[in-house]
Parts: structure tokens; C-alpha cells; sequence
């Protein structure tokens, strides 16, 4: 394990002390948006809870959830327990029904996410030394920005490059030094590729020593390729816009996953059929709520995004509660004929299978009543395209190693390399083509 050094006193305090500072600044929240949030307000009355209620960590449960949903329905300010005034910064993720999610914050919160942003690059290994180049698109996506803020404060040098015109990234990256490397997990891959095409060796023509991807899900064997790629060591990050944005959660070098910054959010894991709490290590949907925010302080927020939660100390020497790798959302897993499939099941299996890529598209769809499922994958090899038996053997191959662990047939289409679309910003993997989804 590479040894980095730990920002801040509280990611080491002591369970007592956590829960302690957690319990304070949760029953002020709860306060907040129960005089200032009239949608709160609402809520907590229909569900026969007001703040005085919540005397120990587990009243927490008493509160009602918050989903998506509640963003849309209270467009665009209607969540803020903060004055118009008082905003110095709006973000706002993209909307699937045409309307964004709109998140602010004041002051005191840009102060806090800079702070949230210094711990978890510094556990990723970055420091005053480190030259970052931020390859996420900058506007009103949260990521781009929240990095960049942070890293400034740990006195790390920052490139705001923004996402696209790759080349010239790959001819920054050479000649301003840089060190570490701040995108989703697919742009670094697509980086690598089009820096082999101009002759650069990614691992020993660069200098790169760190990768901090987020933005999107990855598995360990896409760490693995990143790794392999450039010759660096990746860690992930964890955020959502109506949380923070990045910030939430980050992976140490240790690798035993993502510490939580537990003195500003109060992680939960819930059964996502009955909302029913689970326990420690057990797998299901995250929910977060936030105690430090005060623009837009947000309840027992569900995330829609599988993981297990983890108390034990970790080897790094924080005592933070670690989330593990999200397995999927709730809301992207598949129900072909029954079955669950997450896509990053098919990822892992792509990955692995030697002789294809990392890039790969999924198409959902019917075939009378029957849900089928079928992808395309790009050869590492044109070669194969040459040969019918090569490429048959390794049609046969892939499609065994996904029927073992999904359980079911897949249609698979090999692919000449460099065929399917790249993407600058988050990877859409899945087309889901039936009528009813």
C-alpha cells in the first residue's frame, strides 16, 4: 500500500466521537428544513414526525425519504432552505424530462466542499507536488469544478482542460508535466488510445503517477486497464449533485473502499423493495443524508445506487465508515425473463475475456414475449475479422463466460476496434428497446 498522508482529525475520530458530532448536527437539519422547507415541513407532518422527535441516530429512521422525484416537483428553488441571496454558486445535473436538477450553495458550503474535495485527493495520493489535469466537461456539472476547488486547496497545480479536443489534452499532458488525471473512467481509456495514435506511450512517455476517476461506475477490471493503460494507481471518487457533488466519498490507496466524510453525511443502506434499514455489510441502496449543507440540506436521500457499508478501521488509518464499489443502480439493473443484470456484471466479464476491449454497447429488446439481450464489443485485434475460426472460437468464449455468471443466453457481436462511440462525458452503455421498461 502506498502511504498518504490524512487531511483532516476528523476522517480518524473515534465511533463515540462520530456519532456524537453526527446527532448535533442532524437534529440542527432536521430544524433547518422543518422551518425553512416547506415541502419538509409537509412531509414530516403527513408522516407524524417533527424535529423534537429525533433524539438518538436511530430517530433518523422516523424521517420520510427523499427522492428525484421531489427536485422536479419543486423546480427549480423550491428544496433551498437559504435565501436567493445568500447562493454564491448554482450547479445543476442534466434532466431526463427536460428540467435539471438545481442545487446551490452559500459561502460556508463552498468552504465545505472545498474541504471535502482536499481529503479525498489526498487519500488518493495527491499532494502540493502533483500537477492535476481535470478532463470533465466544466459547466454545470458539478465534478469539474468541486475538483478543481479542492485540489487548489491541497496546493496541487490544476490544468482545467474540460472535456474533448483529445489530442491537444494527450500534447498538455506532455509538456505541462502533469501528474495526476481527473476524469471518468472511459474518457482516460479513450485518452490512452488516441495517445498511442500519436505515438506516445502512455506509460513511459507521460508522467503521470495518480488517476481520480468518477462520474461514472467502474469495476476492478476496469481499474485494471486503467492501471496497465498509463502506468498509474486509480482510485475512485464517489458524489451526486443533490448531495454536494464530488465529495462525498473517496478510495484511500489502501483500496478497501470509499471513505464517507461521516461529520457531513449520515450514510444509511435500505432493502430498495420495502425501505426496510439494513445492517452493517449487508447490500442495498444508498441513502445519504446531508448535516452540514445549508443551502439545500437534503433528508434521507436515495440514491438508487447498490453498495454495503464497512466500520472496521481501515489500514490507512481512518475510522471512517467505507462504502464499497456500487455494484449498480437499482434503477439501471435489467429484468430479462426474470433474471437481474447489472451492466457492470457484463463489464467485468468483457474486461477479463482476452482478445476484446473495453468498449462495448448493451441493446435491450424483445423478440416476441421474450426479453433478449444482445453486445456488441469491440477486438483489441483486427485480426480476428481475418481469420472465421479465431473469431468464432472467441464469440464462443465470451458468450460462455457471460452465460456463467448472468445466468442467461446473449447475443454477441464482435466488433472491428475503434468502431463504437467514445465518450467525453459519462459512458451510455445501455439501449433498452421494449416498450415496457
Amino acid at each position: 500500500m502506498i502511504q498518504t498522508k490524512i487531511w483532516s482529525r476528523e476522517e480518524t475520530l473515534d465511533r463515540e466521537q462520530m456519532r456524537a458530532i453526527q446527532l448535533e448536527r442532524l437534529q440542527k437539519t432536521v430544524a433547518r428544513v422543518y422551518e425553512n422547507v416547506p415541502h419538509y415541513r409537509k412531509k414530516f407532518k403527513d408522516n407524524g414526525v417533527e424535529p423534537g422527535d429525533i433524539k438518538t441516530l436511530e430517530d433518523l429512521q422516523k424521517l420520510p425519504f427523499t427522492v428525484k422525484a421531489d427536485f422536479r416537483d419543486n423546480y427549480p428553488f423550491g428544496l433551498f432552505s437559504s435565501p436567493k441571496k445568500d447562493l454564491v454558486r448554482f450547479h445543476a445535473s442534466s434532466g431526463t424530462t427536460g428540467k435539471p436538477t438545481v442545487v446551490g450553495y452559500t459561502r460556508k458550503d463552498m468552504e465545505t466542499w472545498r474541504e471535502l474535495i482536499a481529503r479525498i485527493v489526498t487519500m488518493a495520493g495527491v499532494t502540493d507536488e502533483d500537477v492535476a489535469q481535470i478532463s470533465f466537461g466544466f459547466g454545470l456539472f458539478t465534478g469539474a469544478f468541486g475538483l478543481q476547488h479542492g485540489l487548489e486547496h491541497v496546493g496541487a497545480g490544476v490544468i482545467p482542460m474540460s472535456s474533448g479536443n483529445t489530442k491537444k489534452q494527450i500534447m498538455i499532458m506532455q509538456d505541462f508535466g502533469t501528474t495526476a488525471l481527473i476524469s471518468t473512467p472511459s474518457y482516460a481509456l479513450h485518452m490512452a488510445e488516441i495517445a498511442r495514435e500519436m505515438g506516445i506511450d502512455p506509460k513511459n512517455d507521460l508522467n503521470l503517477k495518480w488517476g481520480l476517476f468518477g462520474g461514472e461506475g467502474s469495476t476492478e477490471a476496469m481499474r485494471k486497464a486503467l492501471n496497465d493503460e498509463w502506468g498509474i494507481f486509480s482510485t475512485e471518487n464517489y458524489g451526486m449533485s443533490e448531495l454536494m457533488g464530488p465529495g462525498v466519498a473517496g478510495e484511500c490507496t489502501a483500496l478497501r473502499g470509499m471513505h464517507i466524510s461521516e461529520d457531513h453525511f449520515i450514510p444509511e443502506i435500505i432493502n430498495p423493495d420495502t425501505g426496510e434499514v439494513l445492517g452493517p455489510g449487508e447490500t442495498g441502496e444508498l441513502v445519504i443524508t446531508t448535516i452540514t449543507k445549508e443551502a439545500l440540506p437534503i433528508v434521507r436521500y436515495r440514491t438508487k445506487d447498490i453498495t454495503s457499508l464497512h466500520y472496521e478501521k481501515c489500514d490507512c488509518g481512518r475510522t471512517t465508515v467505507r462504502m464499497s464499489k456500487i455494484q449498480g443502480r437499482s434503477d439501471d439493473m435489467l429484468i430479462l425473463g426474470g433474471v437481474n443484470v447489472f451492466p457492470s456484471q457484463i463489464e467485468e466479464v468483457l474486461i477479463n475475456t482476452e482478445g476484446i476491449g473495453p468498449h462495448y454497447q448493451i441493446k435491450v429488446f424483445k423478440k416476441g414475449h421474450l426479453d433478449k439481450i444482445e453486445i456488441d464489443v469491440e477486438l483489441v485485434d483486427a485480426n480476428y475479422l481475418d481469420s472465421f475460426k479465431m473469431l468464432e472460437e472467441l464469440n464462443r468464449k465470451v458468450k460462455a463466460n457471460l452465460r456463467t455468471v448472468l445466468g442467461i443466453d446473449s447475443i454477441v457481436n464482435l466488433v472491428e476496434p475503434r468502431s463504437l462511440q467514445r465518450f467525453e462525458g459519462k459512458a451510455k452503455r445501455v439501449i433498452d428497446m421494449r416498450e415496457e421498461k
